[in-house]
Parts: C-alpha cells; sequence; structure tokens
C-alpha cells in the first residue's frame, strides 16, 4: 500500500508519500481500500503536532474516509467483505488502504456516493450534535452561521433549512455569500464589507438569532454574542481564525444565553446509540435530497500537500476531498 507518512509533525511540507506494508486486521478490526478521504481542519493542526489529540510519530494522518472492506478481523459480524463504509476518527485515511475498528464505521446505503460519504461524517455529524442535540433547534427560530462557506458552515445551512429554520449565512467574501444563498440561506453577510452587528440587528428586526453557529472564533465572537437573542444559544464548534476568544460572562447574564460546547468526536464515544440513531437520521436526509456535502475541489490521494495549501489560502468552498482512481 502508499500513504502519506508524518515523522515529524511540523506542518503538510514535511510529509512523504511512501510504500509501506499493508495491515491486516485485528480482532474487532476491517481492512478498508479507501475510495476517497476529506480534508478537515483538524487533519493540518495534527500534522503541526497543535491539536489536542497527538499521535506518536511516525502516523498516517486523514481522519475522514471511505471506501470498501476487503479483510476483516476476528469476531467481526456486523460487517463484511465487499461493504462499502464511510468512517471518521483513528486517522490512517491519506493512503490506499487503512485498518479500522468496527466501532467508527458507518454503513453506506446503496447509492451513497463515495466522494459524498468521505465528506459527510464530520461535518454533517458535528452539525446534527450542535443544532438538534445540544442547540434544540425549533422549526421557526433563527440561525446565524459563521464562516457558512466552509465545510461545517455549508452543513448547518442546509441542516437548520432542513429542521425548518431561517438561516442568516455569515462570510467573508460575495462569492461565499452567493453560494451560502444557493444552499437554501434565507440571508447573507459579508462580514469583511459591513458592520456584521449591523447586519444582524436588520435582518433579525434588532430581536438577534436564537442560535449562533460559530467554527470561526477569533475577533468576530464577542461582537456576534452581543447580538444574540433573548435565551440564545451560541454553539462553540472550532477556532478556525486561529483564536481562541475570550467572552465576557456577564453577557450571558444580560442576554439570558447560553454559551455551548460542541465536542462531536466525544458525544460519539460518551453517547454511542445517541449518535448511531443521528446518523441514521442523516443518511435518510442524504437520500431525501435533504442535504449533500458541498465538494469545493476533488484531487488525486498524491495530490494532499495542494489541497494543504488550498485550505490554507481560506478560499475553500465546502469540503476538499482526494480519491484513489
Amino acid at each position: 500500500m502508499k500513504a502519506w507518512l508524518c515523522e515529524n509533525p511540523i506542518g503538510p511540507e514535511a510529509l512523504e508519500w511512501k510504500d509501506l506494508p499493508t495491515p491486516e486486521p485485528k480482532a474487532g478490526e476491517v481492512r478498508i481500500a479507501i475510495k476517497a478521504a476529506s480534508l478537515n481542519f483538524p487533519d493540518l493542526l495534527i500534522v503541526q503536532n497543535k491539536y489536542q489529540a497527538k499521535p506518536t510519530p511516525p502516523f498516517v494522518p486523514g481522519s475522514e474516509y471511505a471506501g470498501v472492506i476487503e479483510a476483516v478481523g476476528e469476531g467481526v459480524t456486523n460487517f463484511k467483505v465487499g461493504d462499502a463504509v464511510a468512517a471518521f476518527g483513528g486517522g490512517g485515511g491519506f493512503g490506499t488502504h487503512v485498518v479500522a475498528k468496527t466501532s467508527l464505521l458507518m454503513p453506506l446505503p446503496k447509492g451513497f456516493a463515495f466522494d459524498d460519504a468521505a465528506a459527510f461524517l464530520c461535518t454533517y455529524g458535528t452539525t446534527w450534535h450542535a443544532l438538534m442535540d445540544r442547540g434544540a433547534l425549533k422549526p421557526g427560530e433563527t440561525v446565524l452561521v459563521l464562516g457558512a462557506a466552509g465545510g461545517v458552515g455549508t452543513a448547518a445551512i442546509q441542516i437548520a433549512k432542513a429542521a425548518g429554520a431561517k438561516v442568516i449565512a455569515a462570510a467573508s467574501s460575495d462569492e461565499k455569500c452567493a453560494l451560502c444563498k444557493e444552499l437554501g440561506a434565507d440571508a447573507t453577510i459579508n462580514y469583511a464589507k459591513s458592520n456584521i452587528r449591523d447586519e444582524i440587528k436588520a435582518l433579525t428586526d434588532g430581536k438577534g438569532p436564537d442560535i449562533v453557529y460559530d467554527p470561526v472564533g477569533g475577533d468576530l465572537a464577542e461582537p456576534v454574542f452581543r447580538s444574540i437573542g433573548w435565551r440564545g444559544r451560541y454553539l462553540v464548534i472550532g477556532f478556525a481564525q486561529g483564536t481562541i476568544p475570550a467572552i465576557p460572562l456577564n453577557l450571558t447574564l444580560l442576554k439570558g444565553a447560553s454559551i455551548v460546547g460542541v465536542f462531536w468526536g466525544e458525544f460519539a464515544r460518551r453517547e454511542p446509540k445517541n449518535h448511531v440513531q443521528a446518523l441514521a437520521d442523516l443518511a435518510a436526509w442524504y437520500a431525501q435530497g435533504k442535504i449533500k456535502p458541498v465538494i469545493d475541489t476533488r484531487l488525486p490521494m498524491t495530490g494532499l500537500k495542494d489541497a494543504f495549501t488550498r485550505m490554507g489560502s481560506r478560499q475553500v468552498r465546502g469540503k476538499l476531498v482526494l480519491v484513489n482512481e
């Protein structure tokens, strides 16, 4: 097999495309021939040694992928050779083959495209857990999505609309805002050109959004929280801007509002039954055409470094996907 090996986690430039022994699955594991893998922001942090989970080098990065099972380990009865699956977690996705625990796998229904599946679990799993579980989104509520043209942002627009919400999508360019409108956003804010607080006030008749979905962090967080509605829920997804904001806690008191942490990976580990049900609901929505990953670019698996460079340009709309031909 071939894979991108990280022997020195100083950044994508240190990754090498290498021949490696094809692994054999152990008890409770399967070997997957990878058809597609997608890039997530934590993948960059991991190869820079900046993520909270730090794998021991050498390792193969790539946390989200889809493919076909070609071997099963001892005791595996719920999957068989030939099954199409997607997986998130454990690493190893940026290559031609990977061994994964069956607990990480999502069986793919017939008709679920591999490139869509490789861009599905993390973004849609995170967003379902955020909006539907942690945010308790109700039909008719208003959701403000920051970083709305990115992977989780585009998922948030689709899930919020499918749940009957009004969506205000905030992004950093007119082109990104246009994409958000195509995905169903009711209104958009280009926060590179306008005052986001003024725009929020105008678009909500001064009431503010019921939910803020924030994968960006940084200097937008406090002004947006100051604009949140009464009993609002501010969902902390991540910090793509790089800076972890410090929001004055007196604002939660004045707004009767909540700051809600969203850690989908830990949710999946601690609440496996709820996690499995969420994935089943999402797969049904995909089959019904209500949600579909937005794929910015498809590259060959050998183009991982180019994908990281594109991610760093902040011009990505949706997800970057790497495919094995």
